[in-house]
């Protein structure tokens, strides 16, 4: 089921939501809004709450457009809904969302196909706080929350494991330490756009990731060939490893002393941020896709059966 044939589709963005990353939810759904009138779509603004249900019904939407962040959003769930209502949808279904935001299973799948990533092992709150589970330097992380949400660093030298907030699940992600430098690739379709070089102050946050000012984004990255066209092929890999549609996001770092053996698939991500200031929408302005047309594209590529 493709896309209303209607001259023009009345487009639903859902936004905000229940999870930790409402706020950048909130922000992305509203430029992505913008962006869709400026193309001459009738658009409504959703905050997608629990009774999210019955404002779809109410709307009769002939495209969803999800500018929905973390879990519900990003994890399948919200695409559940929407296939149960044939509702066209943008970005990936359901398995390749599940998927993708269970960083210990998507990784499992990234290794089958082939492509390099750290070692990482999911263990309860409590044991992470008890002994280190894997030598230092290394993370310990939600498994299945986005953007550095409670992301902590255990740097050489510490005393010992870190007191983990309340924010943190009762299963952790603990990863060994990818040192280097912080790569980005977005992938729309079947097509792998360009490198971003992320430079931040210190520990790549939440806060760096999206504060203006936090972090600088050096496109494309001022890196070897090798590296560039590593990047573009890892990621288009991971897309379809996972199964994902319309536009991804994948993360890498690169410690540069080891050359190619030195760059590590961090994640991909199925619900990229999608402000002024995001990664995807300058990738795609440094190949030619204004905003507006970057819109245009997501909105065409809508389906259910993701």
């Amino acid at each position: 089921m493709g896309m209303s044939s209607r001259a023009n589709p009345k487009i639903v963005v859902i936004k905000g939501g229940p999870s930790a990353e409402r706020e950048v939810s909130l922000s992305s759904g509203f430029e992505c809004a913008t962006g869709l009138r400026e193309n001459g779509y009738e658009v409504i603004e959703v905050d997608a709450g629990h009774d999210l249900f019955v404002h779809l019904a109410e709307h009769q939407p002939d495209v969803v457009f999800n500018a929905l962040h973390g879990r519900w959003g990003e994890d399948g769930c919200v695409q559940g809904i929407l296939e149960w209502m044939q509702i066209p949808y943008t970005h990936s279904g359901v398995l390749a969302s599940a998927l993708a935001m269970d960083k210990q299973r998507s990784k499992q799948v990234f290794v089958e196909a082939g492509l390099p990533v750290v070692e990482s092992r999911l263990v309860s709150k409590e044991a992470a706080q008890v002994s280190h589970v894997l030598d230092v330097p290394y993370v310990i992380k939600p498994n299945n929350e986005g953007s550095s949400v409670g992301v902590y660093l255990v740097e050489d030298g510490a005393n010992g494991p870190p007191t983990l907030g309340d924010e943190m699940p009762d299963e952790v992600m603990v990863e060994a330490f990818a040192p280097g430098r912080e790569l980005t690739t977005t992938v729309l379709g079947d097509r792998a756009l360009t490198v971003t070089d992320i430079i931040t102050d210190g520990w790549y946050d939440y806060d760096a990731k999206y504060v203006e000012g936090g972090s600088r984004h050096v496109l494309p990255a001022d890196i070897p060939s090798e590296i560039h066209d590593a990047c573009l092929d890892y990621a288009l890999r991971a897309h379809v490893a996972l199964g994902c549609r319309g536009a991804t996001r994948t993360d890498f770092r690169w410690d540069e002393a080891r050359g190619i053996d030195g760059l590590i698939l961090l994640e991909t991500n199925t619900q990229p941020g999608m402000t002024p200031t995001s990664l995807v929408p300058e990738q795609a302005a440094h190949v030619g896709i204004s905003f507006p047309d970057l819109m245009r594209w997501i909105i065409e590529d809508a389906t259910c059966n993701r």
